[in-house]
């Protein structure tokens, strides 16, 4: 046990509702609800109690539940107050929590507490904030299966094949007279490539998961009158953006939050590009371009109907390298064609039309492949940006362990760090910064 203090913490939403939770834990959890309920109810048994003031005064009356460690969320005695959801209550209830010795729980302690305790690992507790802010069904399928522990199941799995062959690799290391040979039989080959390919196969299942987590930032850009405020309109299925024919009409960047097929979009319009005197809409443009920058993939817009256009003109040598750009031939009804999706020399072009809707069908698609999205059998694992910060850097460490099987000294060493960089994802090498900054993000209460 890491932690005997007491913490308390409103563990519902804000706002008004039927019913309010407050989660207690802590050493102090069961005396605390004996003072404040007058008795104790039966572990793990809902019992109806009445919560009172310190003058003994009625605060409210609800289920009163307790969960006495080691068999709780976090590992020690846990109490949870079902109150009416009415904010006032909540306070006043909270408050004589705190008048009984408990202290306000901090972002994310409960959990982290769970982890401290053995009760989850940390890809488990991570999981927790991620079914929370599930933004679709996919996303809170894929958190539950890292929450149920699949996730750490397939890590653990290859960092005991890693343990097994580092044992081998030491063992002639600490026995050089007896050579063992199994270097020059391949067996430490064959066990090292075997152990390469399932991480790779995972980190490629946890990029999918990372998807659906993080969503795709989509910028649309181009020059003025373009069609680009209608087309964000027919992507969000809504009357988003204003749409005149005037020029630089959208003067401020545009933000529509949507999914397909499970990930989430965040889809920004941004102001034509344009040299203008308009101070304001010059404001515009220089938004345009900070958005631009930290885009993922740019839906660069051209009106298929004006022949003076450059596709390939001053935009596009200004576009960031490292973006995903697609290039769309937008007002296909204007001259009368059709609606098609090609990729020539790796660039995407879409031909469509905003007004009619034909070809934007091919565009969703094209935005999904260009951010890597595939159909998969099962549901990918949710992951965070250090997940596959963690399996990368274990896949190139066994990288470069397959480049030193005639040397069982740097042999070794990869090893070790492809292992440690697959026990950072559990947890079992972590730095206290590193817990500080995960369990910082959760809500207070969780």
């Amino acid at each position: 046990m890491h932690r005997v203090d007491t913490i308390a913490a409103v563990a519902t939403a804000p706002g008004r509702a039927g019913i309010g939770v407050i989660r207690i834990s802590g050493s102090g959890a069961s005396g605390l609800l004996q003072t404040l309920a007058g008795k104790l109810p039966q572990p793990r048994r809902a019992t109806l109690s009445r919560f009172s003031a310190a003058d003994g005064t009625l605060i409210d009356q609800g289920i009163a539940l307790l969960f006495p460690a080691p068999r709780s969320y976090t590992g020690e005695d846990v109490v949870e107050l079902h109150a009416h959801g009415g904010p006032a209550v909540l306070r006043l209830l909270l408050q004589r929590c705190l008048e009984l010795g408990a202290r306000p729980a901090q972002p994310g302690e409960f959990t982290r507490r769970a982890f401290l305790n053995d009760k989850l690992d940390l890809a488990q507790a991570e999981a927790v904030a991620d079914l929370i802010d599930a933004s679709s069904a996919a996303a809170a399928r894929g958190a539950m299966r890292s929450l149920t522990g699949e996730f750490s199941a397939r890590v653990n799995a290859l960092r005991d094949l890693l343990i097994e062959l580092r044992s081998f690799v030491e063992a002639c290391l600490d026995f050089p007279e007896d050579q063992l040979d199994f270097l020059g039989q391949g067996q430490v080959i064959s066990r090292l490539e075997a152990i390469h390919t399932r991480v790779r196969e995972i980190l490629a299942t946890a990029r999918q998961g990372n998807l659906l987590r993080e969503g795709v930032r989509v910028v649309l850009l181009g020059q003025p009158n373009v069609g680009k405020s209608s087309l964000m309109n027919r992507l969000a299925e809504e009357e988003v953006a204003i749409v005149t024919d005037v020029p630089g009409t959208t003067r401020d960047a545009l933000r529509r939050e949507l999914i397909l097929e499970g990930v989430p979009l965040h889809l920004v319009d941004t102001a034509g590009l344009r040299r203008t005197a308009d101070p304001v809409e010059r404001l515009g443009v220089e938004r345009a371009w900070a958005e631009i920058a930290n885009a993922d993939v740019l839906l660069h817009v051209i009106d298929a109907s004006r022949k003076t256009e450059d596709p390939a003109g001053e935009v596009v040598e200004a576009l960031p390298e490292r973006a995903i750009k697609i290039r769309v031939f937008n007002k296909i009804d204007l001259i009368s064609g059709a609606a098609r999706a090609t990729v020539k020399d790796s660039e995407v072009e879409v031909w469509l039309s905003a007004k009619t809707g034909e070809g934007v069908p091919a565009l969703r698609s094209a935005i999904l492949n260009a951010a890597g999205w595939q159909e998969l059998e099962e549901a990918p694992f949710m992951a965070r940006e250090r997940h596959l910060a963690a399996l990368a850097g274990a896949a190139t460490a066994l990288q470069r362990a397959a480049e030193h099987t005639a040397s069982p000294e740097l042999l070794a060493e990869e090893l070790r760090i492809a292992q440690v960089e697959l026990g950072a994802i559990t947890g079992e090498f972590s730095a206290d910064d590193l817990l500080g900054e995960i369990f910082s993000r959760f809500c207070i209460g969780k």
